[in-house]
């Protein structure tokens, strides 16, 4: 996942919190303290786990699918509408061609919405294009995914801050309109050769010398790489039908190619161009604005001043052992630990000598105290004892489900009723069906040989 995916799913996290408040994130505040750095890296660790668990991450590849599909549509749309450019410039029935109306059905739409796109970027600054909201509706379109709408408030925001969403846009809209430019040149190129037209100037108002100029004028710039512009002689002669001369055709031909490319083709690509860069030079400034208060709360979560001084709840010595020259998601040791017992289980049992006791977890601080450990220093073996008379709620489940995430492998250890009592068989069943849902192997007796050797 690229830096800009991993920003824009923290800014989606904010936003859902801000509207919706609070997510459940104690799990995602431990591993992002846990895995270190500073605070802006603990932060995108902590929305990409929350993003993750609740969906965002697969909303964000649905959206950017969509937004493929969407682009390739208007693609396809820009690629149509160049040729039907063409078409009305030469085929529109009549001969011979008036020039210069074919030339403002080429050019005369593109030249106004460049005027009017670069008018909105110096004007108005962070404009919204047309082009540029047409892809974003039909990318959530196309993405199917409810929660995918929130996904595009987020990227707006986000590259708002370093006034990046003109220069997306911008390269949206220019590389649409150079594909539509050169889908013109393409059917006009195809049209001259392999029809036969004629080129003719007609005026009311306006004289001769007035085309003249026009035209010598239009194609000064052409005449710089290489294009025929039409002599003075043969604009004049024009003016009163289609000349039969081969030249004059060529001429003519040349010119209005000519003019397209340098007016038509070249300045939206080179403004494309542009566009990519300022993007691609702003994209490595984006950063999180750390003074938003969706942010700022999270400071003392996820950066304690108790962190900052070095100090942190010391490990029972007991708890586990770390092998030199392992990363800290790796462990030799192996750890025994209880859900909720009452008093009539004497706990610990006896274990093995390598074996770790963890004590009963039955305090909101006794969990979060055992899980910064287990973050911090995972066992390769848990073991994790549950009392089957009580309800496999979902509390429970999900502590066994973190617990086991913070361990190689893990085991659930069912107990037996005390002397005296029996398990309820509907119960138990019910603690079958949530473990098996969970993935996680369970038994009514001890895994001592396993907690102790590995195997069975």
């Amino acid at each position: 996942m690229t830096e800009l995916n991993n920003l824009w799913l923290t800014e989606t996290i904010r936003l859902r919190e801000e509207h919706a408040g609070p997510l459940d994130d104690l799990e995602a505040n431990r591993l992002a303290r846990s895995a270190g750095g500073d605070l802006p890296t603990r932060i995108q660790r902590r929305a990409l786990w929350l993003a993750e668990r609740d969906g965002l991450t697969s909303a964000l590849t649905h959206w950017l699918q969509g937004a493929r599909l969407a682009l390739l549509v208007l693609a396809v749309l820009a690629l149509v509408s160049g040729a039907g450019l063409a078409f009305a410039a030469l085929s529109d029935g009549q001969t011979p061609v008036n020039v210069f109306w074919a030339l403002g059905s080429l050019l005369g739409l593109n030249l106004m919405l460049l005027l009017s796109w670069a008018l909105g970027l110096v004007l108005a600054g962070d404009h919204g294009a047309t082009l540029g909201r047409l892809w974003l509706w039909l990318s959530e379109k196309f993405a199917r995914d409810a929660k995918a709408a929130q996904l595009a408030p987020a990227l707006l925001l986000l590259l708002q801050r370093q006034k990046l969403n003109r220069w997306a846009i911008g390269v949206l809209v220019n590389s649409l309109w150079l594909l539509a430019m050169l889908s013109a040149l393409v059917i006009l190129l195809t049209l001259m050769a392999t029809r036969r037209y004629g080129f003719v100037w007609e005026t009311t108002l306006l004289s001769a010398d007035t085309f003249v100029t026009m035209t010598q004028a239009l194609g000064a710039l052409p005449a710089l790489l290489g294009f025929n512009v039409p002599t003075v002689e043969m604009i004049r002669a024009s003016g009163d039908a289609a000349l039969n001369i081969e030249s004059a055709r060529q001429a003519w031909a040349t010119w209005l190619v000519g003019v397209l490319v340098v007016y038509g083709v070249l300045p939206r690509l080179l403004l494309a161009l542009f566009c990519r860069w300022r993007w691609s030079s702003g994209q490595a400034a984006l950063r999180l604005d750390l003074n938003l208060p969706g942010y700022a709360q999270l400071r003392e979560r996820l950066m304690p001043t108790s962190e900052r001084l070095g100090i942190s709840d010391a490990a029972p010595e007991q708890l586990h052992t770390v092998e030199s020259g392992v990363s800290e998601l790796q462990s030799n040791g192996a750890l025994v630990v209880a859900i909720e017992l009452d008093e009539q289980r004497p706990w610990p049992p006896a274990l093995p000598q390598n074996v770790n006791n963890a004590g009963i977890l039955d305090s909101r601080e006794s969990r979060h105290k055992l899980l910064e450990q287990l973050s911090r220093f995972p066992p390769a073996r848990l073991a994790i004892a549950c009392d089957p008379r009580r309800s496999p709620d979902r509390g429970s489940l999900a502590l066994i489900a973190e617990l086991a995430r913070n361990a190689s492998a893990t085991r659930i250890w069912l107990l037996q009723a005390p002397p005296g009592e029996a398990l309820d068989a509907e119960r138990l069943g019910d603690w079958h069906v949530a473990l098996q849902q969970l993935e996680l192997p369970f038994a009514d007796c001890a895994p001592m040989n396993w907690l102790e050797t590995g195997h069975d």
